[in-house]
């Protein structure tokens, strides 16, 4: 199966400061969304909201149980994006062209 999925916006999701605050608690497991509302101060919607992305290419697993939404993180689909991503490469190297004009 082919996956089409915008890897860009994969990694805005991943680096957004909220939602990478969100993922960095999915890496301890699955928690309940109530719980990483309030750990990022925002609404149980707006973490569903800012995950969506996410949970629709299945980096993020959504499920209920007991009528409490769960997620999950699939970690290894997540560190798959980082490791195959070459515009990191880019991206630092123009932060250090950058550096090197202002010093």
């Amino acid at each position: 199966m082919i996956e089409t999925f915008d890897r860009e916006k994969i990694v805005d999701c991943m680096f957004d400061p909220i939602t990478s605050l969100i993922l960095a608690e999915l890496e301890n497991g699955e928690k309940q969304c109530s719980f990483l509302a309030k750990q990022a101060s925002i609404s149980d919607s707006e973490v569903l909201e800012r995950l969506s992305y996410l949970i629709e290419h299945e980096f993020i697993s959504k499920s209920f149980n007991e009528g409490k939404c769960l997620l999950v993180a699939n970690l290894d689909k997540l560190g798959s994006i980082v490791e195959n991503n070459n515009n990191f490469d880019a991206t630092i190297n123009g932060l250090e062209k950058m550096d090197s004009y202002l010093n």
